[in-house]
Formats: structure tokens, C-alpha cells, sequence
């Protein structure tokens, strides 16, 4: 497995239409933002090339009025947010990735994480390829091309492909003349379809259907292959390709509802907004609190404590102003510079909570650094008691998955005792999310999910001998599908 693992978001468009697919795709990336903020690119097919523009930054800093790439005849685009741990010193590791070869060019985006990416890389090396990243997104590009070269078409190739690589993967794949969306048979990260027009894009999140006015159509299936043809003379249709459909149990990252999803995100027929609200309902019921007010940090701990809020009775109040110039801390690589975002991104509101008992939710606690900043906040701001409720259960285990938690060394939960954690927060009580209630974070039946950075029952096998195992518990998991 390669050491840079990645949360990212994605995005594929096809119009038959005089749309402006660019710019589409520049409104989609806006609205993924929140799932990458290291760099970005778009790849646009000019028929018998792409063309491939990225760079490190937010996508407002990588593509202005004068740098938006634009092309009137391009009918199809991709295109990515990156996320990664490490820091980005070269825009190579931007994605998308173009590669050319003898049936022509490809350009792949990719969310996720392999892992055999270890396993395929070095079979990849003794057989003559070279690497220009770390990334498994080129270890997935060069197996495609790989099988393309002995395929019918290229979807028969992404199916050999499927057949080879393990773990989490969606993608978007862009040819001469098709779009591709492809997910992992355990649907680890999401995937969703939108019609525009005559045409369809592919989206990590609907709030990018949204922002480029497509209407939802559905979430792509896990182990689902979508193709759209450019060769169609008539209006564009879906062909699915279901080889890999329901031979996992399936396996959504949880922390999608939790922290990396937007609220107005609808993921596997999943409110993400509704579910937080539940995440809150569901603590209020685990770690009551006798208090005056209820506060949430912002963003993605306000839905669960307003759910909070509303299950306890106690008032909901707004404790705390965000600089929304500052990006989100959890997905800065390397802890100072998350300390320094948290420095300067919260501010706390004295009317709501001097001399008051309050309930602090948020969406989580991984490494406690963020926590132990913004309760010193309220105790500054006066607040007479704080009591800490995280909407997720205690991070006690590696994610192989594509989360950024490489080992259980790094955890706070993992390396405390709750009487140690209360202490060393500053906190008057602290309460986390069951790994029980965390799977019924849906009010209606719908996918499983993925917990196993909560529980250690991972859905697949994980790597064996890791380097990130080393400092770490021993693998407690149950793997489903030893195959």
C-alpha cells in the first residue's frame, strides 16, 4: 500500500448540447471543495486528445476568468479535488491522470484507496512500467491500459481491472468517445448519476448535480460499471455493467454522514443533513447533560447539535463564528498546520455561553489537538461548564480505505482512558457516539456501512505487514471475503 492516501472528490460530464462543459465542471469543483482543497484539475476530450489543466491550490486560486481551459467542441470532461496527507510538491500528483497508449488516450479521476496497491505496483515495476507518483490512482490507470491492449473496448478492460485490484475505489474514466463511472463492489465512497440535458454527469456528491442544475437520477451501484457513448447518434443512454454487483456485503465509509460529506448531500438515498440530526438525537438519548444551552462547531457539528437539541430539550444556540476563508483542519497534512488553522478559524459568541452550562457537540475527536483549542476557546469566553459530545464513536483503528488515520499511535481515544481524555480536554464530561447507533445513522434500510476505524471489523482484507501496523493494535477484524 502507497503512503499517500486520499479523500477526494470527482466529477464526469457528457453533453451532446452547446454546453460549456469547463465551466460545468469548474461550478461541480466548487461544490466538492469541501472533499479536497491541495489541488485540482479538468481534463477536456478534443476528440482525438485530451487535454489535461491542474495545479496545486483551491480551485478559486487554479482556475480564474483567464485560465479556465474552454473549448466550444468538447462534449466531455472530468475532473478532481485532491485531498491528500502528505504535502502536494509537484502538480504530477494532481489528478486527473491522462495516459496514452496504442488505442488511444484515457484520463482517470479517483476516490479512494487500493490495498494490494503494494502487491500491484511492484508486479507493475518488474514488468517494465515506470511510476511518475506514489498515487494508486496511476497503479489503476496503467492496469486499465494494460488490459485495453488485449480488450474489445475499454469498459472490458475497466471489468479485467475490477477482477485485480482490491479495496476502495470510485472512479470516473474519460476516452476518445465514452465517460465512465466505476465503483467498488463494497461502495466504500460514494458515487451518484445526473441527466443534464440529453447528456449525464457522474458526481461524488449530489451537491455538485446542484451546482451545475442537473437532475438526480441515482447513486451508482457498488461494483457497478456506467457508460455513456459519444458514438450515439440519438440521445445519450446508460449501459451498466453489473458483473461485480452484490458479490460484497456492502460497505459505505460512515464518516461520509459524519464529517466528509456536505449537509445538502443526498449519498445512497441517505439525507446527510437528516442523519447528522439523528447523530445528535441518538447521543442526547446516550450521554444526557444537565445544561443551559446546546452549540455545535462549525460546520459539521451543527446538524447533530441542533438533533441534540431538539431530543434533549435543551436550547439550541449559535456559539461559535466561523472565518469561511479557512479551510477544514482535519484535511490540512501535518499537525501544525491544522493548530494554526484552528487558531483562526473559530471564534466563540460570549453572549451564548458565558456563565452557562454547555453541550458542545462535534462531528468527531481523531487526534483531540482541535478539541483541547476549541474547549480553551469557551473557557475563555466564560462558559461555566463544558461538556464534550463527539457524533462519532472513539477512532481506535487504521482506516485502509482512503481516511486520513494511518495508525492507532496517532488516535486520542486509542492512546487514553475517558478519565485521562476528560482531563487533558478540560472538560466536565465526555460522551461519543455508540458503534451501535452509528449504523443507524439512515432512518430507512439502505446500505451497510463501514465502521471498521471504530470496531476493527474491516469488510475486506486489510494489508498484511504494514508499516502502519508496526505501533498499532493487533488486527481484531473479521474479513468477509478472504478471496
Amino acid at each position: 500500500m502507497s503512503g499517500l492516501h486520499e479523500e477526494c472528490g470527482i466529477f464526469g460530464i457528457y453533453s451532446k448540447q452547446e454546453e460549456d462543459v469547463a465551466s460545468l465542471s469548474y461550478y461541480a469543483l466548487y461544490a466538492l471543495q469541501h472533499r479536497g482543497q491541495e489541488g485540482c484539475g479538468i481534463a477536456l476530450n478534443e476528440g482525438k486528445s485530451i487535454s489535461i489543466f491542474k495545479d496545486k491550490g483551491v480551485v478559486k486560486d487554479v482556475f480564474n476568468a483567464d485560465s479556465l481551459p474552454s473549448n466550444p467542441e468538447c462534449r466531455m470532461a472530468i475532473a478532481h479535488v485532491r485531498y491528500g496527507t502528505t504535502e502536494v510538491d509537484s502538480r504530477t500528483k494532481i489528478q486527473p491522470l491522462v495516459i496514452t497508449h496504442q488505442k488511444g488516450s484515457m484520463a482517470i479521476a479517483h476516490n479512494g484507496n487500493l490495498t494490494n496497491d503494494s502487491e500491484l505496483r511492484q508486479e507493475l515495476e518488474l514488468s517494465g512500467s515506470i511510476f511518475h507518483t506514489t498515487s494508486d490512482t496511476e497503479v489503476i490507470a496503467y492496469i486499465i491500459t494494460r488490459n485495453r491492449l488485449c480488450s474489445s473496448n475499454i469498459e472490458s478492460a475497466i471489468e479485467k481491472t475490477m477482477g485485480e485490484i482490491k479495496g476502495a475505489y470510485s472512479l470516473v474514466v474519460m476516452s476518445s468517445s465514452k465517460l465512465i463511472a466505476v465503483r467498488d463492489p463494497w461502495g466504500f465512497r460514494p458515487l451518484c448519476i445526473g441527466k443534464l440535458g440529453d447528456g449525464y454527469v457522474f458526481a461524488s456528491e449530489t451537491c455538485a448535480l446542484d451546482a451545475v442544475n442537473a437532475q438526480f437520477v441515482r447513486d451508482v451501484e457498488p461494483g457497478e460499471i456506467v457508460v455513456v457513448d459519444s458514438n450515439q447518434a440519438k440521445e445519450a443512454s446508460l449501459v451498466s455493467i453489473k458483473t461485480f454487483c452484490n458479490t460484497q456485503i456492502s460497505a459505505l465509509c460512515v464518516f461520509e454522514l459524519i464529517y466528509f460529506a456536505r449537509p445538502d448531500s443526498v449519498i445512497d438515498t441517505i439525507s446527510i443533513h437528516q442523519a447528522r440530526l439523528r447523530a445528535g438525537a441518538f447521543l442526547a438519548l446516550e450521554h444526557p447533560a444537565q445544561a443551559d444551552v446546546v452549540i455545535g462547531v462549525p460546520d459539521s457539528g451543527i446538524d447533530a447539535a441542533i438533533g441534540y437539541s431538539r431530543q434533549s430539550g435543551i436550547p439550541y444556540g449559535i456559539g461559535f463564528i466561523k472565518n469561511k476563508y479557512i479551510g477544514r483542519t482535519f484535511i490540512q497534512p501535518g499537525q501544525s498546520a491544522r493548530e494554526d488553522h484552528v487558531r483562526i478559524k473559530l471564534n466563540p459568541i460570549a453572549a451564548t455561553v458565558k456563565g452557562k452550562r454547555v453541550v458542545l457537540i462535534d462531528d468527531s475527536i481523531v487526534r483531540g489537538t482541535t478539541s483541547q483549542r476549541i474547549v480553551r476557546l469557551l473557557r475563555e469566553a466564560g462558559a461555566k461548564e463544558v461538556h464534550l459530545r463527539s457524533a462519532a464513536p472513539k477512532f481506535l483503528y487504521p482506516c485502509y480505505f482512503g481516511t486520513d488515520i494511518h495508525s492507532s499511535k496517532d488516535l486520542f481515544a486509542y492512546k487514553h482512558d475517558d478519565a485521562t481524555m476528560k482531563q487533558l480536554l478540560d472538560v466536565d464530561s465526555l460522551g461519543f457516539l455508540s458503534s451501535e447507533n452509528v449504523t443507524k445513522l439512515s432512518d430507512h434500510p439502505g446500505p451497510s456501512f463501514c465502521t471498521a476505524c471504530f470496531t476493527g471489523v474491516y469488510p475486506c482484507p486489510i494489508p498484511k505487514n504494514s508499516e502502519n501496523d508496526q505501533h498499532v493494535l493487533p488486527f481484531k477484524g473479521e474479513n468477509r471475503d478472504e478471496n
